[in-house]
């Protein structure tokens, strides 16, 4: 489902989707409150969110679309990188992060990366959301490390270093099924979301370097 204020560019998306084979537009919304209400009646497996929109507020669109159905990835749209706006979209429940510059192929990339359980940053503002969330974690918050296993740990020391799970499979010799059950796992146990809030707590608890 593509969610996007500005009619020109939900159009030039919307063409862009519907010329590859392994993608389909389900729906589109014009701001955050028509969004919500038609994930709960297209069930897109994927919401490409724009973050900033006179009809409601991304983010808190992402939170109830997350609140409600939470096996729905959603991506932020943006043209800016600010980093509370980051925080607050990882926080809402995003699970990455696109700028609207990307160049085509680029963006075609990460959206089939986030379609296949990977994780969906844009390469140019990785650092910034990890970083943000990393720094000003909830407060609070009580270390459950010590319920991972020590594959567990392996597994989420490389999500923290910005691995894929083929890469991470190609490190610790092991199958790439077997690196998602871990992630599945690691998130279910630390009580994250995604994949990007594993790679913030990895950094937070001195995993890898900042």
């Amino acid at each position: 489902m593509l969610v996007d204020d500005h009619a020109l560019f939900r159009s030039a998306l919307k063409s862009l989707l519907a010329d590859q084979p392994d993608m389909e537009v389900a729906a589109e919304a014009a701001g955050g409150r028509e969004a919500v209400r038609l994930a709960g009646t297209v069930r897109p497996d994927l919401v490409l969110m724009d973050i900033n929109m006179a009809d409601g507020d991304g983010v808190e669109a992402t939170r109830m679309i997350k609140d409600r159905y939470p096996e729905m990835e959603v991506l932020m749209l943006t043209a800016s990188d600010d980093d509370e706006l980051l925080l607050d979209a990882v926080r809402a429940g995003a699970s990455g992060y696109l700028l609207k510059h990307m160049e085509p192929e680029s963006f075609l990339t990460e959206i089939r990366r986030r379609l296949s359980g990977e994780g969906t940053i844009s390469l140019d503002v990785a650092a910034k959301i990890v970083h943000a969330v990393a720094v000003k974690s909830h407060a609070g918050e009580t270390s459950r490390f010590e319920h991972l296993s020590e594959r567990e740990q392996e597994v989420l020391s490389l999500v923290g270093r910005g691995l894929t799970n083929r890469e991470i499979a190609d490190v610790l010799n092991i199958a790439e099924n077997t690196v998602k059950n871990h992630l599945r796992s690691i998130l279910q146990k630390l009580g994250l979301e995604n994949r990007v809030q594993a790679a913030a707590y990895a950094i937070r608890h001195g995993m890898v370097d900042a």
